[in-house]
């Protein structure tokens, strides 16, 4: 019975890998040298964010609309809230009006920068689906990305 169970636990694993590493392989390379993509935006509180990590950054791009980005991005919160070496800044895409987003940020009481993206950065950053994250460290470069739900865990363990 556990060994019949192992089994069937290892193998979900092994197609679930598989199946993030297919969803995840249109996006920007690892190793990806983002230093030619600054972008400036403007987060919800009127602030300017610039995309260029000075440090181990979480970059996650979300839209208001998007089921699986409302149900994930309390994960990314307390990653903020617990650790202080790590910077996280969330990009609204695909909205029609910035109240979506300034509402998908009071509906989760978000307290990390929220910007408002455009379509440049949707495609700079190869983003074609919801939500997808890169993690960038302090030189730039991308060390992980996903898309998809992320866990806490899942998401800590990638910003290492």
């Amino acid at each position: 019975m556990i060994r019949s169970l192992t089994i069937q636990v290892l193998v979900f694993l092994a197609i679930y890998q598989l199946l993030s590493w297919f969803k995840a392989s249109d996006m920007l390379a690892t190793n990806s040298d983002m230093n030619g993509y600054d972008f400036t935006l403007t987060t919800t509180t009127g602030e300017s964010a610039s995309l260029t990590a000075k440090r181990k950054t979480i970059v996650y791009f979300f839209a208001p609309w998007c089921s699986v980005c409302h149900a994930s991005i309390e994960n990314l919160q307390a990653i903020y809230q617990k650790n202080g070496e790590i910077d996280v800044i969330a990009i609204g895409l695909d909205y029609l009006n910035t109240e979506e987003i300034d509402d998908f940020v009071a509906s989760h009481q978000l307290t990390f920068p929220v910007a408002y993206g455009s379509e440049a950065v949707k495609k700079a950053y190869k983003v074609y689906g919801y939500p997808s994250y890169y993690i960038l460290d302090q030189n730039n470069v991308i060390t992980a990305k996903s898309i998809g739900y992320s866990s806490e865990i899942g998401l800590y363990l990638n910003s290492l």
